[in-house]
């Protein structure tokens, strides 16, 4: 009997027996794997929660009661039982269900996630518009033991504990985020994780009190200290109810009927609660069991072997590029250290740890404090590399304003995937940078051309006395050859790619400058001359080429991979307008004021006209003949 067919709302599963849940569980899981082995996805989280997502909502009322799914890529399961189960074979595709929830999507998704760390602040809002209106709906935050590194959440849990509000923050411990967790929360729950015993003579204790003749009720309600004292031999101190919060734990969070029962109580319980679940990441399919880190966001593979299907390729991706560029830099200069935010596999740190693990820092899902540790090791003479994806960076804009540049330390910070990413979507597209960078004094912000002058600004950025950011996207470089030594790029300096008579020059930066004199070629044999520019720098610009070019020429064209408002293409109208050098035509492309959906990266720059074709009709369009 096909159980999940039958399901056509949530409550439906209610009604189900054990070894139907059990069932249940086992066809989600299928469909799961069946799904991201076409589409890709966050396969391994979504895998090792799947028995804690039937458990939910065999107990809890939701959408009356709230669920928020911190990052949210756990939470394809939930979307199967939310009636999207139709639609899941259009996970991450264009016009297709998001791969993380998202509040218009579905009235089951309280909160729209994709960054990690929120869930229980979001959970704690909700927790107190709920006491003010009076009602008396539940809130569960389920959080990952990743995400628990981040400071927002410990933020979160010290609010919870002093509002004594009703929550209930589930702590899926599978012993990773992407990357193994590392870190002193990670060695604390180590010690939870090798002695649940303490949640049993807990209770035995307390069970034991309370039938003391006579005196049990009143030496109960004393004997806080004792249980405390048993707790800290135990578990070496439970830190969370220290905070102020109920911990329950640890549970194995893959054994459905024994979630169910203890989260039956726990939904009698008042406070903020913190039920500590212990999964398995990859349950249920073996190559993602032994290789979660693999498995955590992983393309199109066969599901017999666990093997990607995507193209193979001898051109290096750009961040293969930085990897073995910052390990010839390190090797020669030994002040170079590198840092990252849980992300040293995404961001190519990983053979500079095995290399150099005295120089090499993951801090865990914390970004703020991997910029400002970076600022401490720079004012103490050293030369940080920060790699981060472009996205995650946005939540570290205060220490790279406040801690770095205000400073003027020489960190250099590398944006991975910045651009337009593909399917993960609006929550990771890295279109920001420009704009929320550009203005801050004294930062040097280069995008490259191509793989051979990402290796060029890195090795300038190591010989800088001061802040530097490299912008590059996510996937395959363009296959240019690479120099044989390395050369410094001039600062400020741009680069013309094309040089011609015509009246139309195209400005393009970063992953734009291709498309663009690809675009040149093409009209020259319409009989359209155009300049071409690679830009190289979004601060500082190279103002006098800029002026002159605004002087010269009677139409301009700036091309960026990024949001108009506050971009690129703003700066240049900016040093035109402060030049009195305004052509007669100026026209800015890049992507408009609105958040980019989920598709593959082709679609969307084609969508958006960022594409060598997308070029060519623009020119056509304002060509002054």
């Amino acid at each position: 009997m096909d159980i999940l067919n039958n399901i056509k709302q949530p409550d439906d599963l209610k009604l189900l027996l054990q070894n139907q849940l059990l069932q249940l569980a086992e066809e989600i899981r299928k469909l799961i794997i069946d799904v991201a082995a076409e589409n890709g996805g966050h396969l391994a989280s979504s895998l090792g929660v799947v028995e804690l997502t039937i458990a939910l909502y065999k107990v809890f009322d939701f959408p009356t009661d709230k669920i928020i799914w911190d990052v949210g890529h756990q939470a394809y399961a939930h979307k199967i039982l939310t009636g999207r189960r139709d639609k899941f074979h259009t996970l991450r595709k264009k016009g297709g269900i998001t791969g993380f929830p998202k509040i218009t999507e579905s009235k089951y998704d309280a909160f729209g996630t994709g960054h990690a760390s929120t869930s229980i602040s979001a959970a704690l809002g909700m927790a107190c518009a709920r006491d003010i209106d009076r009602q008396t709906y539940k809130v569960v935050a389920v959080i990952g033991d990743g995400a628990l590194t981040g400071g927002e959440a410990f933020e979160a849990l010290n609010n919870a504990g002093a509002l004594k509000k009703d929550i209930v923050i589930i702590l899926n411990d599978n012993e990773m985020s992407i990357s193994k967790n590392v870190g002193a929360l990670s060695r604390y729950l180590d010690k939870i994780r090798i002695a649940p015993e303490y949640t049993k003579v807990k209770k035995d204790v307390g069970t034991l009190l309370q039938h003391l003749p006579k005196v049990g009720d009143r030496v109960y309600k004393t004997a806080s200290l004792l249980k405390d004292s048993i707790k800290n031999v135990l578990v070496a101190g439970n830190l969370f109810e220290e905070m102020g919060l109920s911990y329950i734990g640890p549970v194995d969070g893959n054994d459905m009927p024994k979630l169910i029962e203890v989260l039956q109580g726990i939904n009698n319980m008042q406070g903020p609660v913190l039920l500590h679940v212990i999964t398995k990441k990859g349950k249920g399919y073996m190559p993602a069991e032994k290789k979660p880190d693999k498995f955590h966001g992983i393309g199109r593979f066969d599901i017999q072997t666990g093997e990607s299907l995507g193209k193979i390729s001898n051109i290096p991706t750009y961040t293969q590029i930085f990897s073995e560029m910052l390990l010839k830099m390190a090797e020669v200069d030994k002040d170079i250290v590198a840092i990252t935010a849980a992300m040293p596999g995404g961001t190519g740190l990983t053979p500079f740890s095995q290399k150099y693990p005295e120089r090499f820092f993951d801090v865990g899902i914390a970004e703020e404090h991997a910029l400002t540790m970076a600022a401490g090791l720079a004012a103490a003479g050293k030369k940080p590399f920060v790699a981060l994806y472009s996205t995650f960076a946005q939540r570290g804009y205060d220490q790279i304003l406040h801690d770095i540049c205000l400073q003027n330390l020489p960190v250099t910070i590398c944006l991975d995937r910045a651009g337009i990413v593909g399917e993960d979507g609006p929550t990771h597209h890295g279109v920001f940078d420009y704009s929320f960078l550009r203005n801050i004094p004294g930062i040097l912000m280069m995008a490259p051309k191509d793989e051979n002058e990402l290796r060029r600004m890195m090795y300038t950025a190591a010989g800088c006395k001061s802040p530097a950011v490299i912008r590059y996207p996510r996937g395959q470089a363009c296959g240019v050859n690479l120099d044989a030594g390395v050369q410094t790029v001039d600062i400020g300096k741009a680069e013309i790619i094309t040089e011609s008579a015509g009246d139309t020059v195209i400005i393009a930066v970063g992953t734009m400058v291709h498309p663009a004199r690809k675009a040149a070629q093409k009209l020259s044999d319409e009989g359209i001359a155009c300049s071409v520019v690679n830009a190289r720098f979004i601060k500082p610009m190279d103002e006098n080429m800029f002026a002159e070019l605004g002087r010269t020429k009677r139409f301009i064209l700036t091309v960026e991979e990024n949001v108009l408002a506050g971009g690129f293409g703003s700066a240049v109208l900016e040093i035109l307008s402060r030049n009195d050098a305004m052509p007669p035509k100026i026209k800015c492309m890049g992507l408009p004021d609105q958040f980019i959906c989920q598709g593959a990266r082709s679609e969307l720059l084609q969508e958006n006209n960022l594409t060598a074709e997308g070029i060519i009709s623009v020119i056509r369009e304002n060509s002054i003949k």
